[in-house]
């Protein structure tokens, strides 16, 4: 407890400090200071009580229709700060390193005068419309900007009725966030367009509340794979989040339950589930919620793998991707690929296939997104269909991933 309230007052403190420098550098750059100076405190301020305001109904009130509102406007401005800190104090630092060396008499002559100083200066103001704009476009339309994953996978040991089967993940829905039924219609649309055998949920079909899956379950029936839909929980669909009774709790587990299977879901509690094709058999394993950190672990390994018979092949649903390496790599059961979800690799990064793959999120999450093999084990992190908290995505897009399983 105390090393948490400490770094939550150093972050704090870090972002007053923040604050500071902006006010100063945005009223030193331009030639009406004092107005300047007076714009950029009332703008902090604002900011200041709308973060709390966020705060106050995200996380007492458990609003997703201001409060998400709210978070974009502190975020899109907070980024624009960030961007000005990072390239105004390294233009400082240079033009510092440069006195040092003109004093020292390295170079005779700065480079850097008065005029040259403020047209960097105004530079780094004005560019920093590229992180403001990049938000506003993952508000828009980059929360609905779709993406196709495709891998294909070798196995062994994958059995010949098996080779060529088609496993599509969807993951973290949080259709409690969705308001635009068009848009998701779309994204609906692109799996069943990927004509999978089977549908693999793993996890977060909510925010907090089962009723927020009722609008949606119409539209998700439609998806009907040949071997069908299973699915897992996640963090989010315990209902841990909100405050009442044990046994209004309890119901609210009994509802999702109950409108996933009639969304055409089989959910799998710490269960696994056989397909069948001929003779043949592979198992899909559906582990509850299990990961390090502050979430509840609801997972037994033991329980979930159970009834799979030994050397079986086995597909493993965890929701919480470091599941794969404190469990799930190194139990005795051999799980052939795990699939994962819960990072939304924090809706936020760059991606450019071939050349990076980038989140914050990856500092807290190694394996965060994307295909992982280790000890001949393969893990897939899908980036999640929907979103939370920010109400969009920035580099990081909403994924529908396609698996084709070989024989090798």
């Amino acid at each position: 407890m105390f090393k948490g309230l400490f770094f939550s007052l150093l972050s704090l403190a870090l972002l007053v400090l923040l604050d500071l420098y902006i006010v100063k550098f945005f009223s030193a750059t331009f030639t009406k200071q004092s107005i300047f100076r007076s714009v950029s405190i009332i703008i902090s301020i604002g900011l200041w009580l709308l973060i709390f305001l966020f705060f106050y109904l995200r996380f007492f009130k458990h609003d997703e229709d201001i409060a998400p509102v709210l978070f974009s406007i502190w975020l899109l401005f907070f980024l624009v700060k960030l961007w000005v800190l990072v390239f105004a104090s390294g233009f400082n630092l240079v033009v510092f390193l440069e006195g040092l060396l003109q004093k020292s008499g390295f170079i005779e002559e700065s480079i850097f005068n008065e005029s040259r100083r403020l047209i960097v200066k105004k530079g780094v103001i004005f560019s920093s419309l590229l992180p403001f704009i990049s938000v506003l476009h993952g508000i828009t339309l980059g929360r609905f900007n779709y993406k196709i994953h495709k891998e294909t996978l070798s196995f062994k040991d994958l059995p010949t009725s098996f080779d060529g089967l088609k496993v599509l993940q969807i993951s973290d829905l949080h259709l409690g966030s969705f308001k635009n039924k068009k848009e998701v219609q779309r994204g609906v649309d692109l799996i069943k367009a990927q004509n999978a055998d089977i549908v693999l949920f793993t996890g977060d079909m909510v925010n907090y509340k089962s009723e927020e899956a009722k609008p949606w379950v119409k539209m998700f029936s439609e998806i009907k794979p040949t071997y069908g839909k299973l699915s897992i929980l996640g963090n989010h669909d315990y209902g841990d989040y909100v405050r009442w009774s044990e046994k209004d709790k309890a119901d609210n587990m009994v509802q999702l339950e109950r409108l996933q299977n009639e969304m055409g879901f089989k959910l799998l509690k710490n269960q696994s589930f056989a397909i069948e094709k001929g003779e043949e058999k592979i198992y899909i394993a559906g582990s509850e919620n299990w990961g390090k950190g502050i979430f509840s672990k609801y997972g037994d390994i033991d329980k979930t793998l159970k009834d799979v018979p030994e050397n079986a092949f086995t597909i493993m649903m965890s929701h919480d991707p470091s599941h794969f390496d404190l469990q799930v790599k190194q139990h005795p059961n051999f799980v052939h690929l795990t699939l994962s979800g819960h990072t939304h690799g924090m809706q936020f990064g760059i991606e450019v296939p071939g050349f990076i793959k980038w989140s914050p999120v990856k500092y807290r999450y190694p394996k965060w997104a994307g295909l992982y093999k280790e000890m001949n084990k393969y893990l897939y992190v899908n980036r999640g269909f929907g979103f939370l908290g920010f109400p969009g995505r920035v580099g990081i897009w909403p994924e529908i991933t396609v698996l084709e399983l070989k024989k090798a």
